[in-house]
C-alpha cells in the first residue's frame, strides 16, 4: 500500500509556478486525493479565512506554496508588502495545520533566506548565523521564521513540521514578467525574443559574476514529495543541485540553446544581489535519497520551449 492511500492532500499554491510541478509530481506518485488551491479560493493571510479552508476541506496534509514571491527590485520596492503577506500565510496556515490535527505541513522556504555571509556551501545548520542579504531580507526572514513556528508547533502539538529550502527554482510555469521576475525567466524571455528578432545585444543585469544553485522545478517538487514521505518531526533540509553557476555561465547556456549569435551588454548599474549562493545537499541526499536528476541544460531547454509554446497564451504573464 502506497503512503499515499486514503490521505487527503491540499496544496496552497497549487495553481501557482511550483505548485504546477508538485501537481504534476502527485500524478506521477498515484496521489489521487488533493486539491490545488489559489488566492480566488481563500485569503491566507486573513485568520477567518484560513479556519474556513480546514474545515471545509479537511486535509490530513498540507504542501504550503502560497506566497508572494519576485524578483531583486520587486523586493526592494515592496519590502512591507512582502513582509506582511509572507508572514501571515505562513504562520496562519501552519498555526491552524496545528489546530486542526494535520499529520504533516510541508513548505517551501526561501533559499535567499540563508545569512548573507554564510559560509559555502550553505548548510541548514548556519541558517540563523546571521542577517541575509538587505534587498530580500523582509521577504526571506518571513519565510525563515517559518522554520522557528514547525519546531515549536512540533514540540508543543506534535505535527511534522518540514521547511525544503530550495536553490533556484526554474522551468515551466514560471513567471516571465520583466517586471518581477527572477533570473532564469527573465533571461530566458530576453534570449528567445533576441533571437527572434535578430538583435545584436541581450542586457544582463549586474556584472554576470554572482553564483546561483539552480534546481528543476520538476526535481524540487519531487524532493517535497519525498520529505513528506519520509520525515517525522520538524525539519529543515536543502533541495538543489549543489552545483555553483555564474549568471555568465548561464547566459552561455542559454545562448547555445536559443542560437542567439549577438553579444552581452552587462549593466553594471543594475543590482548583483548576493555575490555568490549555493547549497549543501548532504542531508537530502542522505535523509531522503534525494538528488536533483534534471541537469542544467536540460531543465532550460524544456523551460525555452514551454516558454516558446505558451508565449501567445492569455496566462502567461507579460
Amino acid at each position: 500500500m502506497s503512503f499515499w492511500t486514503n490521505k487527503k492532500v491540499v496544496v496552497t499554491g497549487g495553481t501557482g509556478f511550483l505548485g504546477h510541478h508538485l501537481l504534476r509530481a502527485f500524478k506521477a506518485a498515484e496521489v489521487t486525493n488533493f486539491t490545488g488551491l489559489s488566492s480566488r479560493d481563500y485569503d491566507l493571510t486573513r485568520e477567518d479565512q484560513v479556519i474556513k479552508m480546514f474545515e471545509e476541506l479537511e486535509p490530513g496534509i498540507i504542501f504550503h506554496l502560497a506566497g508572494l514571491v519576485g524578483g531583486i527590485l520587486v523586493n526592494r520596492d515592496r519590502p512591507a508588502d512582502f513582509f506582511y503577506r509572507n508572514l501571515m500565510m505562513g504562520t496562519l496556515v501552519l498555526h491552524h495545520a496545528a489546530k486542526f490535527g494535520v499529520k504533516k505541513f510541508i513548505a517551501a522556504g526561501a533559499g535567499c533566506g540563508y545569512p548573507e555571509f554564510a559560509p559555502m556551501p550553505l548548510k541548514e545548520s548556519d541558517l540563523w548565523s546571521g542577517l541575509p542579504q538587505k534587498e530580500s531580507a523582509p521577504y526571506s526572514l518571513a519565510k525563515r521564521l517559518l522554520t522557528i513556528q514547525a519546531a515549536a508547533y512540533q514540540k508543543e502539538f506534535g505535527i511534522t513540521a518540514i521547511v525544503c529550502i530550495p536553490g533556484n527554482i526554474y522551468g515551466e510555469y514560471d513567471n516571465f514578467n520583466f517586471n518581477d521576475s527572477h533570473v532564469v525567466p527573465a533571461l530566458v524571455r530576453k534570449f528567445v525574443e533576441a533571437t527572434n528578432e535578430n538583435k545584436p545585444t541581450v542586457e544582463v543585469w549586474g556584472t554576470g559574476k554572482p553564483t546561483r544553485d539552480y534546481i528543476y522545478a520538476g526535481d524540487a517538487a519531487a524532493g517535497m514529495l519525498r520529505a513528506a514521505e519520509v520525515y517525522s518531526g520538524a525539519h529543515v533540509v536543502n533541495l538543489s543541485s549543489g552545483q555553483e553557476t555564474s549568471v555568465l555561465g548561464l547566459c552561455a547556456l542559454l545562448k547555445e540553446l536559443t542560437g542567439f549569435k549577438g553579444q552581452l551588454l552587462l549593466n553594471s548599474e543594475r543590482p548583483d544581489g548576493q555575490m555568490r549562493r549555493f547549497f549543501d545537499v548532504s542531508k537530502a541526499k542522505q535523509d531522503l535519497n534525494f538528488s536533483a536528476g534534471t541537469s542544467l541544460q536540460t531543465g532550460l531547454r524544456k523551460t525555452i520551449e514551454w516558454y516558446k509554446q505558451n508565449v501567445n497564451s492569455p496566462d502567461l504573464r507579460k
